[in-house]
């Protein structure tokens, strides 16, 4: 099953109640305090995540199986764990990022 998560949006704008993620040098926040489900990604200089995902907005879906949802589809990150109980992946819909999102814990 795959439900609507957030919508990630990139901003240079520092934001009250970012969470920082050293290893990809990205500020994020938590999609669960907006009342619009608006997960806002501010990108640090030398960040390693790919370019489309640091120019374009994405939408996420939370599913139960990560692995059987990505399939046969385009990887443009493969699985990762960004923090305790979510393993996430980004695929490229006509070069349009989206995410999946499998709670862990």
């Amino acid at each position: 099953m795959k439900t609507f998560h957030h919508l990630g949006v990139p901003t240079t704008a520092s934001r009250a109640g970012e969470t920082y993620l050293a290893d990809a040098k990205l500020f994020v926040t938590d999609p669960s305090r907006s009342p619009h489900s608006i997960e806002w990604l501010r990108f640090e200089k030398g960040c390693p995540m790919p370019e489309v995902l640091q120019t374009r907005a994405h939408v996420a879906f939370q599913v139960d199986d990560l692995d059987a949802a990505l399939g046969n589809q385009k990887v443009l990150i493969p699985p990762f764990e960004p923090m305790p109980g979510v393993r996430v992946a980004f695929v490229l819909e006509d070069e349009q990022p989206v995410e999946y999102m499998q709670m862990t814990a």
